[in-house]
């Protein structure tokens, strides 16, 4: 195994939205990648900061302080404890950075709520 990764790959293994798949780990950090449509539960997270890449679509991130809308290649982190609520009424496809005990909903269980899976 040569240790590369298929980004398209690790998306196509899957349909659900808001459901990430870690596809690699980096000292204790998952590499994760998630599909988005419609509105996520607004959350934060107080230990830990929250990486966003955009690969495809398009993303809003809903914070107190403004909006950020994030297109393919665009980057944002979201500062530990800041409250945010990710939104993509188009769909988007996101890879995540976050230490790999971390729940995808953060401080604010809900349905949406996933189970660690790797792809």
């Amino acid at each position: 195994m040569d240790g590369r990764i298929d980004l398209a790959s690790a998306l196509s293994t899957f349909d659900e939205a808001w459901a990430p798949r870690t596809v690699a780990s980096l000292n204790d950090y998952d590499v994760r990648v998630v599909k988005t449509q419609g509105e996520f539960t607004r959350h934060s997270h107080p230990e830990t900061d929250e990486f966003f890449l955009v690969l495809r679509g398009s993303l809003t991130i809903k914070m107190d302080g403004g909006d950020v809308e994030l297109g393919p290649g665009q980057v944002y982190v979201v500062p530990r404890g800041v409250s945010h609520q990710p939104v993509s009424a188009e769909g988007a496809e996101v890879l995540l950075i976050e230490p790999s005990a971390t729940t995808n909903t953060g401080d604010t269980p809900s349905e949406l709520t996933a189970e660690r899976r790797a792809v």
